[in-house]
């Protein structure tokens, strides 16, 4: 048995329970939802074991509280497989009258939630887990943390000892837990194994729809190659046409990418609309990314080596791998992650936007002067657009980069701060 590493999840969720009856955590297959929730849970109910899988899915409709009954908190694993015992779980809460009761698990949105007739307000509350950070998983130092930036102004120094060619390899391995634990070679497979899973199983599990494996596969293809850009799913369709039925419509597109989403494999970016001072038209439209940097390299069968030979490609990847961190570290402070791009093409990769209304801007690039460079220079311009009597100052302008030797802030404020040194 591997060790257990912490998770940024590990506090949330302690904190979820103490304000409400059950909490739900949601995420990808793999990512480590179950071995969180076993940290803390007192008794365990493991719906998908093969052994009692058909009993356990005969009491959810009989008499689902003894199912429910146990040392608490009780962890139901994998509850979507009988949404009944949503209504369940929610009776018991009420008639306990108590916090922390519950912690639910689930690797999909459940296909038919027809027979649930509550929400589940006041009585539930939600946790999104993801693949490891690079600071869970213990390649980033975590000498430069997010949460200052939000808190002082004060000068924020760190060093960072990862090379391009381990950012390289960071990005196609992922954060898949067990992975961590891996030779090299072996954990490079992973990400391969499970984009098969995905293709060959996963994709129409999720709903009970039989998905052409062939067609979720290039579909995958064109989303890595089209990841870090607002394409559209008739994008999609046109750049997957060639290997596909001249039938292929747009309302394929869609199903497949949501139920991709439904098992979050993919999590796009939503748009950020700021207040400016100008009349600057935003794009709404969301950004696609995958929830982890390396169900894109799988899709494109690209390994560390290939990156290092296209770092135009290996530019995308990067920024997908530092999506998935700052999304993880942003909920850790009561915040989200937003893309920016206008009218006149000017973006920001990601808008740190906190529930007080304060906010950070980040730009991504693997590094070197000139690309810093534009990355502050960017930054600089959607500073200047913003009306700043209608909302706050942004917190902190950051270049967050692959390589560089320093965190540091520069003389006009910017920061510039190596991802192998960031936490929450």
């Amino acid at each position: 048995m591997t060790e257990y590493k912490n998770r940024i999840a590990d506090e949330l969720l302690k904190k979820k329970l103490k304000g409400k009856g059950a909490v739900l955590i949601q995420g990808p297959k793999w990512c480590g939802k179950t071995t969180t929730a076993e940290q803390i849970s007192k008794s365990i109910l493991y719906m998908s074991n093969s052994e009692e899988k058909e009993q356990n899915l005969t009491l959810a409709d009989i008499n689902p509280s003894l199912l429910l009954s146990g040392e608490v908190p009780r962890l139901i694993d994998e509850w979507q497989l009988a949404p009944k015992l949503w209504d369940a779980i929610r009776f018991e809460i009420d008639h306990r009258g108590e916090e922390g009761q519950f912690i639910l698990t689930g690797s999909s949105v459940p296909a038919n939630m027809d027979s649930v007739s509550h929400t589940g307000t006041g009585r539930f509350a939600w946790l999104t887990m993801r693949p490891m950070t690079l600071f869970e998983s213990g390649e980033s130092n975590g000498m430069f943390s997010l949460s200052s930036l939000f808190s002082s102004n004060e000068q924020v120094s760190g060093t960072n000892d990862l090379l391009l060619d381990d950012i390289a390899y960071l990005c196609c391995r992922g954060g898949w837990p067990r992975s961590i634990f891996m030779d090299k070679d072996i954990a490079l497979d992973q990400a391969f194994d499970y984009l098969e899973a995905v293709i060959k199983s996963d994709i129409s599990a999720v709903d009970g729809v039989n998905r052409n494996p062939e067609r979720a596969k290039n579909l995958l293809r064109s989303y890595a190659r089209n990841i870090g850009t607002q394409a559209s799913n008739e994008t999609l369709k046109s750049d997957i046409i060639s290997n596909d039925s001249a039938s292929l419509d747009t309302d394929t597109i869609l199903s497949y990418v949501n139920a991709l989403k439904k098992i979050f494999v993919i999590e796009d970016s939503p748009a950020w609309n700021p207040n400016l001072r100008s009349k600057t038209a935003i794009r709404s439209s969301d950004t696609r990314y995958f929830v982890d940097p390396s169900i894109a390299t799988a899709a494109l069968g690209l390994g560390p080596n290939d990156l290092i030979n296209d770092l135009n490609t290996f530019g995308l990847i990067f920024e997908t791998l530092c999506i998935r961190d700052l999304r993880v570290y942003a909920e850790s402070i009561n915040g989200s992650v937003y893309h920016y791009r206008d009218s006149s093409d000017l973006e920001c990769d990601a808008v740190i936007h906190l529930r007080n209304g304060s906010y950070g801007l980040v730009e991504i690039k693997l590094g070197g002067d000139k690309l810093i460079e534009e990355g502050v220079e960017n930054l600089k311009k959607l500073i200047n657009k913003i009306d700043i009597t209608k909302m706050k100052n942004p917190s902190f302008g950051m270049v967050l980069t692959a390589i560089g030797k320093y965190a540091y802030k520069r003389e006009d404020g910017i920061y510039v701060v190596p991802i192998g040194c960031l936490k929450d």
